[in-house]
C-alpha cells in the first residue's frame, strides 16, 4: 500500500522523486519501529500512541525538532491518502502534536565576498571553469534552487527576452529574468560547451562527457569556492539562495516580488528573509546609535 501512496505523491500531487525518497525511506523507518514489514503494513492497525511512542523514540534518539516534524508529517500524509482511498475510517494522526523547533535564520553572502567569488579574470577560460563561474553566478542572480538548476535544458532559457523558465517543485513554472552581462556568460559557455563537448540530450550544464551534472557536482562547485572568500560556516548552493533573496530585500524590493522570483508557495516561506534584515538593523543601529549601548 506504501507504494500505492508513493504512485499518487508522484503523479498527483507531483513531489520531486528526493521528496518521494524520503517520505519512503520515513515510513520504512515507522515500520521498523512498528516490527511490521512495510509492504505489509495495515494502516487499520496504526494507533495514536503508536505516532506518539515514534514521536519519543525520535527524540530520545536527538533527532532535531524539524526532522522528528517533517517525519511525522510523513505518517499523517500517509493516514490522509488511507482516508480518502477509503482503507481507514478515522485519521488517527490529525491532533498529534508537533514538537517546537527553534527558527534558525538564513544565513547568507556578504557583498563583497560575492564580488570577490565572481572575479572571472582570476579563474581559467577553459569549459569546466566558464560553466562553474555560470553555476555560481546563475544561482546567485536567480536565486533558483540546485535541483531546479541541474533540470535546465537548453530550451529553459529565452535569451533574446533575457529570462530563464525554471520548473520548481510540483513541477510549479516561474518566469525569472536576469541582466545582460548574464546573458553574455550563457552565450559564452554554450559557445565552449558545445566547441567541446558532445551531449547527451538537451541538458544545458553537462559534465566533461556530455552527461547531465549531478547534484554532488553542483555542491562541490559551489563549496570549493565560496570557501575560497567566506568563512560561513555553511557553504551550498542554497546559501547563494539565502543570499539572492536577501539582496533584493535590502535593495527595496518588494516581498511579493521576492515570492515569485523563488517560487514559494505561500508568503510565510518568504518572510524569513523580513526577520534577517531586521537582525542587521538592529545590529547597525546597537553599533552606531550612541545611546544603544546604555
Amino acid at each position: 500500500m506504501i507504494d500505492k501512496f508513493l504512485e499518487y505523491l508522484q503523479v498527483e500531487k507531483r513531489y520531486s522523486p528526493l521528496t518521494i525518497e524520503a517520505y519512503r525511506q520515513d515510513l520504512i523507518q515507522f515500520c521498523d519501529f512498528l516490527g511490521q514489514d512495510a509492504e505489509r503494513l495495515n494502516p487499520r492497525g496504526i494507533s495514536k500512541d503508536d505516532i506518539r511512542d515514534w514521536s519519543s523514540h525520535l527524540i530520545d534518539e536527538k533527532i532535531s525538532a524539524r526532522s522528528v516534524n517533517r517525519k511525522i508529517t510523513s505518517i499523517r500524509s500517509y493516514l490522509k491518502y488511507c482516508l480518502r482511498v477509503g482503507l481507514i475510517d478515522k485519521d488517527v494522526s490529525h491532533d498529534i502534536i508537533r514538537q517546537k523547533e527553534n527558527k534558525k535564520l538564513p544565513v547568507f553572502y556578504k557583498e563583497k565576498e560575492m564580488e570577490r567569488a565572481l572575479e572571472s579574470e582570476q579563474y581559467a577560460d577553459d569549459f569546466e571553469s566558464i560553466r562553474d563561474n555560470l553555476i555560481i553566478e546563475l544561482l546567485y542572480q536567480t536565486g533558483m534552487r540546485r535541483a531546479e538548476l541541474i533540470s535546465l535544458n537548453d530550451s529553459s532559457f529565452q535569451l533574446s527576452e533575457n529570462t530563464v523558465r525554471i520548473f520548481g517543485k510540483r513541477r510549479k513554472e516561474r518566469i525569472v529574468p536576469f541582466g545582460e552581462q548574464l546573458k553574455q556568460q550563457i552565450e559564452e559557455y554554450i559557445e565552449v560547451r558545445d566547441n567541446n563537448v558532445e551531449r547527451e540530450d538537451n541538458a544545458f550544464f553537462v559534465l566533461p562527457n556530455g552527461k547531465r551534472i549531478y547534484p554532488m557536482k553542483v555542491y562541490q562547485i559551489v563549496h570549493n569556492r565560496m570557501s575560497e572568500v567566506s568563512t560561513l560556516q555553511k557553504q551550498s548552493p542554497h546559501v547563494l539562495r539565502h543570499t539572492f533573496a536577501t539582496t533584493m530585500l535590502n535593495e527595496g524590493a518588494d516581498i511579493n516580488t521576492i515570492k515569485k522570483l523563488l517560487g514559494h508557495a505561500n508568503l510565510a516561506a518568504t518572510q524569513i528573509y523580513t526577520h534577517t534584515t531586521f537582525e542587521q538593523i538592529k545590529d547597525v543601529y546597537k553599533h552606531t546609535h550612541p545611546r544603544a549601548k546604555h
